[in-house]
């Protein structure tokens, strides 16, 4: 990680230098005669090369030792006034160590070393500041990449806990169910183990990713059902409509069972009479609606609704998943419903 890092660093100061070239060659064209232009350009590829790695040295390396808690002062301040040194009378020596090996073009050839001095540093003046804009627009960049990958990490985090308490909590009802038809010794036990495999199955090998079809889920859907069914005699009586314009919809995987599992274990499993769960499912134009109801027992009194760990999960993960949703529930007449819009689109 620290060499890629390096890498890019090693790339920014050479595109730095370039576009800084590029700029300064730019204007070379209308501040001086033309028949120096070619020779002023070539002469600035060796100043700005000097100039690159001097900015690197200082940006990467002395700058650094600034930061809080700053341990030692004094060693700081010296480096610092030796970059100066290196970026006045350096700059000055480098250009004049080019003259004398015949490469760089001395175009004013009565300016003597200590006059150079300041008019090269004016030409290094603005590289500096033009690096320390592109260094601080880089820095915003990559900082702002962090924070996306560290809110991206914790979401995964976030919901993969969720699914670790919503995974036990659906196995641990269903096994309920199968105890109870092992304990009247039912010939429909087997039947039932066979499905719950069948479930588990699907849990293992086609949850892991970020995504199913939302055709898979609405398998997954139907085989819990029948697996609740064999709990229940003839009394109950079990719809599931879909209407889904494309069974190729991506969808975060086990988001609609937990209201399903709750028609069951909260409802149905504690009503007398004609006991039944009501299960429709539209997707149109990227518009999620699931509506589940199913019957309670009728009270005379008005009771709060309460959520369970499934319910409450659910809302956590569509919380981290959309940014368009909307999960409400309430009972009404021995009914209660579920009613989940989501805006597929929204998805963060």
């Amino acid at each position: 990680m620290k060499k890629a890092t390096d890498s890019k660093l090693i790339k920014l100061y050479l595109y730095t230098g370039l576009g800084y070239w590029v700029l300064y060659s730019f204007g070379e064209f209308f501040g001086y005669e033309e028949a120096t232009i070619v020779r002023r350009i070539i002469n600035s590829i060796f100043l700005i090369s000097y100039l690159t790695v001097l900015n690197y040295i200082l940006f990467e390396k002395i700058l650094r030792l600034f930061r809080y808690p700053c341990k030692n002062n004094q060693r700081a301040f010296l480096f610092l006034f030796i970059a100066i040194l290196f970026y006045t009378f350096g700059l000055a020596g480098w250009r004049q160590l080019w003259i004398e090996l015949g490469v760089y073009k001395n175009l004013v050839p009565n300016l003597s070393f200590l006059k150079g001095v300041p008019v090269h540093s004016q030409f290094g003046v603005p590289y500096i500041i033009f690096f320390a804009i592109v260094r601080n627009i880089y820095n915003n960049i990559k900082l702002r990449e962090k924070n996306n990958q560290l809110r991206i990490e914790k979401k995964e985090a976030e919901l993969n806990y969720l699914k670790a308490q919503t995974n036990p909590h659906f196995l641990f009802n269903t096994l309920n169910n199968i105890y109870s038809l092992a304990r009247d010794k039912s010939d429909l036990a087997p039947e039932s183990i066979l499905r719950l495999s069948k479930i588990l199955r699907f849990m293992l090998y086609e949850t892991g990713g970020e995504s199913i079809a939302i055709d898979d889920e609405l398998k997954i859907i139907t085989d819990y059902i029948a697996l609740e069914k064999l709990r229940y005699d003839d009394s109950l009586l079990v719809t599931l409509n879909a209407d889904i314009e494309n069974l190729k919809q991506p969808l975060p995987p086990l988001l609609l069972i937990p209201l399903v599992e709750n028609a069951f274990k909260h409802g149905v499993s504690e009503t007398r009479n004609k006991p039944f769960v009501d299960i429709n499912l539209i997707v149109k134009q990227q518009q999620l609606l699931f509506i589940v109801k199913n019957s309670i027992d009728e009270t005379d009194t008005v009771q709060e609704v309460k959520e369970n760990i499934g319910l409450s999960n659910l809302r956590k993960q569509l919380a981290l998943l959309y940014k368009d949703y909307d999960l409400s529930v309430g009972q009404e007449n021995a009914v209660f419903t579920s009613v989940l819009k989501i805006n597929l689109t929204s998805y963060v």
